[in-house]
């Protein structure tokens, strides 16, 4: 049989009867058709199951008055319950408002409240957030609310409500002090207060005499006229490094704090 050769010859080899066996036994290649690959799609990892808001949620409101507003403020924070009736029942925080006369500030409260809900509803360990807004500090400066303890801000006080919340439901455990502590705490604090009560007698009577006659009696200025009700510790105690409380005082050439037991001695 002929064949036609229709293009230029540029090169030649000479067929062998042994090749043309291989080519025939040999089975030919597939046809791979290409076809465009499909387009990447971003997975969503999400920290946990998606939930869906029940109609009535359990929770609390705690109060916030502050010498930074005029009005206080109403902090809610719902909880969810999961596994209810189960040995792993759980609450968790759900969702959060603040809620005040005040709306000077209303903006960044709406999305505070709003971006800490987006948090607590995506699951996971949430306790983060607490330890966050303690950390913001007012450039303007803090305050002592009652009970002598310092708020570096309004924020770290919604933070410490927060904590105090979930304390409240377990999902953070507070290391309580120890049997000796508390003993210790208690000998400071009566060994205090017997040496105040003993000031105010010595020095009594030239006080007296000093004062003009149309002034107060001196028993009213002593250390220990903790006539304030709201004065958990001293007047005259300072604040603890440690937990952020006016309750240190100095013992024996020693800062010791009443509330926590913090001692720079040991």
């Amino acid at each position: 049989m002929a064949i036609k050769i229709g293009k230029k010859i540029k090169g030649y080899s000479v067929q062998k009867p042994e090749d043309k066996a291989k080519t025939e036994v040999a089975p030919s290649a597939p046809v791979v058709v290409a076809t465009p690959a499909a387009p990447k799609t971003a997975d969503v990892i999400r920290m946990s199951e998606a939930i869906e808001r029940p109609d009535v949620l359990i929770g609390s409101t705690y109060k916030i008055k502050s010498p930074l507003f005029e009005h206080a403020l109403y902090v809610t924070l719902n909880d969810i319950v999961l596994n209810a009736g189960t040995a792993h029942e759980s609450r968790r925080p759900f969702e959060i408002f603040i809620n005040s006369k005040n709306m000077d500030h209303f903006q960044w409260i709406v999305a505070l409240t709003r971006i800490m809900s987006a948090v607590f509803r995506k699951g996971g360990d949430v306790t983060f957030v607490v330890e966050e807004m303690k950390a913001v500090f007012d450039p303007r400066g803090g305050y002592f609310k009652a009970g002598g303890v310092y708020m570096p801000s309004i924020v770290a006080e919604i933070g410490a409500v927060v904590e105090e919340h979930m304390k409240m439901i377990g999902l953070i455990h507070d290391p309580e002090l120890s049997d000796e502590a508390r003993r210790m705490i208690a000998e400071k604090r009566a060994a205090y207060d017997a040496r105040s009560k003993k000031k105010p007698e010595l020095s009594s009577e030239p006080a007296a005499e000093a004062r003009p006659r149309s002034s107060e009696p001196s028993s009213s200025a002593g250390p220990d006229s903790n006539a304030d009700s709201n004065e958990k510790f001293p007047p005259s105690a300072t604040m603890c490094l440690k937990c952020n409380t006016k309750a240190t005082i100095i013992m024996d050439g020693c800062a010791t704090c009443l509330n926590c037991g913090y001692s720079k001695c040991g």
